[in-house]
């Protein structure tokens, strides 16, 4: 048995290579995977199950493909498309996980899963403006609003974050050493998992229980990042695009 985990595709029109890199992976994934991880922002933006991005129902059939054939799927949101919705969900075969979830890997360690947003709180701007739009009644007012008027919102909300990444300094948008704590040792877990960072690395750091480890997956560009773990160990793996 093995399980992969992969985040930060940003799927989006402009880049068919990405979406051509992830078909191949996924037609290529051992037989032995039972499990297939997405750790958010699978897409570069998503403004509701009823707006889908072009190419976004070709894969959610590819993802169905493997779901039908046994896999297990599951999607955890990101920052970019926290507005997926159970329509996409199940025309992909694909479960919804919480924002923070755990369970025992093959080589029996229990792991914290994240996309990583929510670690990174000395981000004081982004973190307000996570609040805001994960309040469901502000998710509701913007479902609500025309599909045009909401893609001039995202388009509006990536130019200011672009804006914003460009002005702030490094340390501030990587994640916080004491959110990374708390949040581990809170779920009594000895490694943390997460994306949202593209600062792909294995950290080992120190818990009041002993030796930890924080795996960061990487964002797809010109290489495609992806966790692979089984029985015998659990590897951050690369290919080209």
């Amino acid at each position: 048995m093995s399980l992969i985990l992969i985040s930060d595709l940003h799927l989006q029109p402009g880049r068919p290579d990405l979406s051509a890199g992830l078909s191949r992976f996924l037609d290529n994934l051992d037989r032995d995977c039972q499990q297939l991880y997405l750790l958010g922002d699978l897409f570069e933006y998503w403004i509701g199950d009823d707006a889908a991005l072009p190419g976004a129902e070709q894969l959610a059939r590819q993802l169905r493909g493997l779901s039908e054939r046994g896999m297990q799927l599951f999607f955890q949101a990101g920052n970019r498309d926290f507005l997926v919705g159970q329509q996409w969900l199940k025309l992909a075969g694909t479960q919804l996980l919480p924002e923070a979830f755990k369970l025992r890997f093959p080589d029996g360690i229990m792991t914290l899963l994240m996309h990583g947003d929510q670690l990174c709180t000395d981000d004081t701007a982004y973190q307000a403006f996570r609040q805001q739009v994960r309040d469901p009644a502000w998710q509701q007012a913007f479902l609500h609003k025309s599909v045009d008027e909401r893609i001039a919102i995202a388009e509006q909300l990536r130019m200011e974050s672009k804006k914003q990444g460009a002005t702030k300094a490094e340390a501030i948008m990587d994640v916080s050493p004491a959110t990374v704590q708390q949040a581990m040792e809170k779920a009594a877990v000895s490694r943390l998992i997460h994306g949202h960072t593209h600062r792909p690395a294995v950290h080992q750091l120190e818990l009041s229980s002993g030796t930890a480890e924080r795996m960061v997956l990487g964002d797809w560009d010109k290489k495609g990042w992806y966790i692979k773990a089984d029985a015998t160990d659990t590897r951050l793996l690369s290919f080209d695009i």
